[in-house]
């Protein structure tokens, strides 16, 4: 049999010696095949942008390895709506314009991520789509509790399962040895994952300024529940105890407390922990 096709994307993330998160990353394999010179473009929060190009120098030791930014690249997520078509199809016609048009690798809800020269014409590539803005691709990430970005994975404090990165294909259980694999691998065989991420609705729109990082969730008695992560008018993302998460909760900001209310996301594997 032939053999399966390699993927054009990968998620994946760099972890610490403790075993936590430091950058979540998308890797895009621009090569064709083993042969050719590998070039892989890796896709991160454009916050960190200058820290994840030192932490890579540091591991790069006497490789021959050329690492660099690109700044004429520009990076969609193409969301499926109602009627999403045949996405694919669409590469083939506008290959000069589109360098990558690849499913999302974290998972399904997320469509498929487009990488294009700067100033390509997106309705060309993707006839009958919609432009939305940032707060669009956010509030549909938050919709779905899919966290992204140092706001939601705060370095050096996000642990990996707790996070659902096994949920999203964010970690293999099968690779070789990496910094921070002993926890993630002894917590995945040995240990329960009490808290999650997870989306939250609120019943009325956050304010504007923002909530500190890692506010308090209580419970109805005042027990704390978990810690806002991050978010935008009435949707956002909080880690979260499960056992609470079908008791009435509240965060609590400047003085005033908002009602939430945390879902399990559907695109969770059906055997993942309630």
């Amino acid at each position: 049999p032939a053999a399966p096709a390699r993927p054009r994307a990968l998620y994946a993330h760099a972890l610490n010696v403790q075993g936590r998160c430091l950058y979540d990353l998308i890797l895009y394999r621009l090569h064709e095949s083993a042969e050719e010179e590998p070039h892989i473009l890796l896709e991160c929060d454009s916050g960190v942008l200058d820290a994840i190009q030192k932490h890579l120098k540091l591991y790069k030791i006497r490789r021959k390895v050329n690492i660099a930014p690109c700044h004429d690249l520009s990076l969609w997520a193409v969301i499926p709506g109602e009627q999403a078509g045949d996405i694919a199809s669409s590469l083939a016609k506008c290959a000069d314009q589109a360098l990558i048009l690849t499913p999302d690798p974290r998972t399904e809800v997320m469509g498929w991520r487009l990488i294009t020269k700067k100033g390509a014409n997106l309705l060309e590539i993707i006839p009958g789509s919609h432009i939305g803005n940032i707060q669009d691709y956010h509030r549909h990430r938050y919709k779905q509790g899919i966290p992204e970005g140092v706001k939601d994975l705060p370095p050096g404090v996000a642990l990996p399962l707790e996070s659902n990165l096994a949920y999203m294909n964010g970690i293999s259980f099968t690779k070789g040895c990496y910094i921070g694999q002993e926890l993630t691998a002894r917590t995945h065989h040995m240990g329960v994952v009490r808290k999650r991420l997870l989306p939250v609705h609120f019943s009325a729109p956050l304010p504007k300024e923002s909530i500190p990082e890692g506010a308090e969730i209580l419970t109805e008695s005042g027990k704390s529940a978990g810690k806002f992560r991050a978010g935008g008018g009435e949707l956002g993302i909080a880690l979260l105890r499960l056992a609470n998460i079908s008791e009435p909760l509240s965060l609590n900001t400047a003085g005033e407390k908002v009602k939430l209310t945390a879902t399990i996301p559907e695109w969770w594997p059906k055997n993942a922990s309630k």
